[in-house]
């Protein structure tokens, strides 16, 4: 398998020229469900199999549970600042270097998994709140220096959501070997 597949097992997000309602409903679902979809995949996995890296040089399962905590906390504060502040610019964070602190590599994963439960409970109700209005709304993102508006950024973690999933489902395909 080419190193580009393992890296984006479902391809890379692409925005769709016109984002409608059929869109929002399908990525507001996945939002709502990654929780229970994760916990599925990893609650009952050893230690040895939380180890195990979806590609050469990838995160272990355990940093991708690790991840999507810290990922998904930064976007559900991007969406409160959005809807509080006139086009924010947000504020960055380096993913490879927050993956290689003590808790992004630490064997437990609870904690990581009450979180996404729980900020995805909120992110959740938050969304299904929104108006026209509120999903057109907008932050900056300097590091890609680009406007993204509420609703195209539901379409990103309906994507980044998935694309996880994928790797980790990979990692234990492949046990980890590479």
């Amino acid at each position: 398998m080419e190193l580009e597949q393992l890296q984006y097992p479902i391809g890379k997000f692409t925005v769709p020229t016109e984002i409608d309602t059929d869109h929002i409903r399908e990525w507001k679902t996945t939002i709502r469900e990654l929780p229970l979809e994760l916990e599925k995949l990893v609650k009952a996995l050893p230690q040895t199999e939380l180890n195990w890296i979806y590609r050469p040089d990838g995160w272990s399962i355990k940093q991708v549970v690790h991840h999507l905590a810290d990922s998904h906390m930064n976007s559900f504060i991007r969406f409160k600042l959005t809807l509080t502040e006139n086009v924010p610019a947000i504020r960055p964070y380096e993913e490879q270097l927050w993956a290689a602190t003590p808790d992004g590599k630490d064997d437990g994963i609870s904690a990581s998994l009450l979180i996404i439960k729980g900020v995805h409970s909120r992110w959740s109700y938050l969304i299904d709140h929104l108006s026209e209005q509120d999903l057109n709304l907008l932050y900056f993102h300097p590091q890609h220096q680009r406007l993204y508006s509420l609703k195209e950024a539901i379409g990103l973690y309906h994507w980044h959501s998935r694309h996880h999933l994928a790797h980790i489902r990979q990692a234990l395909q492949h046990k980890g070997i590479f």
